[in-house]
């Protein structure tokens, strides 16, 4: 493993201690918390995650975006001040759990489909609160080499989209993807630590497209098949832009 994942732990941990007393100390003041967007962009930057952005992050939207690693939500958070759509299996971690609602998570059941209009409120809800959500609506994971199918089931909570709130894909364009990735039988901690152990900097685009629009917003089938074409023009053009 060598020293690079044992000193980044360290300060990972010093870092987490930091913003949990800055968190408690700013807990009684009105709206979004304003500590875990900085706690993620200062993991990213203790990973050696080194981010690009392209096009402009919106202040208030629905973010729709690739998968391939934990380093998505970090960058994410650090670029657009993101909240997180996620599954509700993360609720039996219960650390990962309590970060996760410290960033005013929505947790989904995926496999209930009679909990969608709850989703919907949810969702809403959170918009309300943070201005800007994130979905993955491939549901899992890439190896980098492209978009997995995106799964318009996942995009029942957002259809009709909350009006006056904008549905923006976002590209995540790992110049080492497949070494980034965390797919096939890795566990979790061995890819963070996999990762935390890298000599060079991961180098991440975040490439904020604009809007969906018009028919593309024509139902979850519409927006599956609006999204699943913008993101794999994106993911190429920065292929072959790398």
């Amino acid at each position: 493993m060598g020293w690079r994942a044992p000193v980044r732990l360290a300060a990972m941990a010093i870092w987490l201690l930091a913003c949990v007393i800055a968190f408690a100390l700013l807990a009684p003041l009105p709206g979004r918390n304003p500590v875990p967007p900085v706690f993620l962009a200062g993991i990213a930057f203790i990973a050696g995650v080194e981010i690009t952005v392209r096009g402009t992050p919106p202040r208030r939207a629905m973010l729709l975006a690739n998968h391939v690693s934990w380093i998505d939500i970090t960058a994410l958070a650090a670029t657009a001040r993101s909240a997180f759509v996620a599954h509700d299996g993360l609720q039996g971690h219960p650390v990962l759990k309590k970060l996760c609602e410290m960033n005013d998570t929505v947790f989904i059941a995926r496999s209930r489909r009679h909990t969608v209009s709850q989703q919907v409120d949810q969702i809403r809800a959170a918009i309300d609160e943070c201005d800007v959500l994130t979905l993955f609506p491939e549901g899992t994971t890439g190896n980098g080499d492209g978009l997995l199918p995106v799964k318009s089931s996942l995009l029942s909570a957002i259809d009709p989209a909350p009006q006056g709130v904008p549905v923006v894909p976002v590209v995540l364009h790992y110049r080492d993807a497949k070494d980034i990735a965390w797919v096939d039988d890795e566990a979790g901690d061995a890819n963070f630590l996999r990762i935390l152990s890298r000599r060079d900097p991961v180098e991440l685009t975040v490439h904020f497209l604009p809007p969906l629009a018009g028919g593309e917003l024509a139902g979850r089938k519409a927006m599956a098949a609006a999204l699943t074409e913008r993101l794999e023009r994106g993911l190429a053009i920065a292929d072959a832009k790398a």
